[in-house]
């Protein structure tokens, strides 16, 4: 497993966060809030806060925006990827990645399995590479969003996690987008 080097200075990052529902608003959007939580608890900026529709269109809108601001280098949404009929975060999301996380949908479902048994197989949580913005696709459970965070994003977007981490390759594509 991996751990944290002590020697290097943790490096925050900036997060936009996006919620994918239909019936949510600010008030009872509490997995969007738990990842402004996490995130900032964790040491990041939070950028921008969203809601959007379950609307392919509305979430790539948004989406594409983030990902063509230099200011914004992951983001992580919550919401759309079960099978119901409104369900369509990866159908949106996909097509804008660069390169596909495999193992981000792979590992949450694995350490999702833990909490929730064989129902974690309903999640299509994905993960992509965007013009250099790291993008984390959650279901919309506070707890798995919880458990995204915790298990598997967190360490990710932390400089100091060996053996590799998303935070150098996030940092050189920004030095490059400076230049």
């Amino acid at each position: 497993m991996g751990h944290a080097s002590a020697k290097a200075e943790f490096i925050p990052l900036n997060i936009a966060v996006l919620t994918v529902s239909d019936t949510r608003d600010e008030v009872t959007d509490k997995s969007g809030l738990t990842l402004v939580e996490c995130l900032q608890a964790a040491g990041h900026t939070l950028v921008e806060k969203k809601i959007v529709k379950d609307d392919v269109y509305q979430m790539r809108a948004v989406t594409s925006q983030w990902i063509a601001d230099p200011q914004v280098q992951v983001i992580v949404s919550t919401g759309g990827t079960g099978f119901a009929n409104r369900d369509s975060t990866p159908e949106a999301m996909k097509p804008l990645f660069d390169k596909e996380i495999e193992g981000f949908g792979e590992l949450f479902r694995q350490v999702s399995f833990e909490e929730i048994g064989t129902s974690t197989i309903q999640s299509r949580a994905i993960g992509g590479l965007a013009n250099g913005t790291v993008i984390f696709c959650l279901p919309g459970s506070t707890g798995a969003c919880r458990t995204g965070w915790e298990k598997v994003i967190k360490d990710q977007l932390d400089n100091r996690f060996r053996p590799c981490n998303f935070v150098e390759m996030i940092l050189k594509h920004s030095a490059q987008g400076a230049n």
